[in-house]
């Protein structure tokens, strides 16, 4: 977890619960709270002019949404939905800035997040350079699988759906699902039913 649970309830942070498919928050509103996932996976998405959707990550358990927006006065430029059942802890954006004066060790501890955060996306964002759809996946399963510390091959089962690979790669489903048949066969990942394990 980014900032101790007991230390948000404790300056008036709020439990909420979302349903799968909820909007924790919209592209265009304000935001107002330091949101943090107590449990649960939230998808952090556009919707593309042409109705398609693009996922810019899903974070879970213990990670916070798209704080960068507390720093400035810009709107959601992304929507967050649940992806499961959630229960978000909610905390009021200018007692999370009373908090962060009070305790400014937390402010770095936010921003490495943030870092590492910034990381992963300059990382995804290399493979749209690449138009080879086997480059693509293999770089961001591999991130994810190194991300969690997960070394040896064919240890890590990769925890999206080949739907969401495709929002996540800008690909259509039909490319990911070739695609993956296709690293299968260079064994670069192994298949057991639906699941993808690198």
């Amino acid at each position: 977890m980014i900032i101790c649970e007991n230390l948000l309830f404790s300056h008036g942070a709020e439990l909420h619960n979302y349903n799968s498919g909820d909007y924790i928050f919209a592209e265009d509103s304000t935001p107002k709270y330091y949101l943090q996932i107590k449990s649960g996976t939230v998808k952090l998405s556009s919707f593309l002019e042409d109705g398609k959707e693009f996922i810019h990550g899903m974070p879970f358990d213990g990670h916070c949404l798209a704080e960068t927006y507390l720093f400035h006065d810009q709107k959601y430029a992304v929507n967050a939905i649940a992806l499961t059942d959630c229960e978000i802890i909610k905390l009021d954006k200018n007692k999370l800035m009373e908090m962060l004066k009070e305790q400014p060790e937390l402010f770095f501890k936010m921003y490495s997040y943030t870092a590492d955060r910034m990381h992963y996306r300059y990382i995804i964002a290399a493979p749209f350079s690449f138009k080879d759809p086997l480059t693509k996946l293999h770089l961001i399963m591999n991130h994810v699988k190194s991300h969690f510390g997960s070394q040896e091959k064919f240890s890590y089962h990769i925890p999206y759906t080949r739907q969401q690979l495709a929002s996540l790669t800008g690909m259509r489903i039909e490319t990911v699902i070739r695609a993956i048949k296709k690293m299968e066969k260079q064994n670069m990942l192994k298949i057991d039913g639906t699941k993808i394990f690198i």
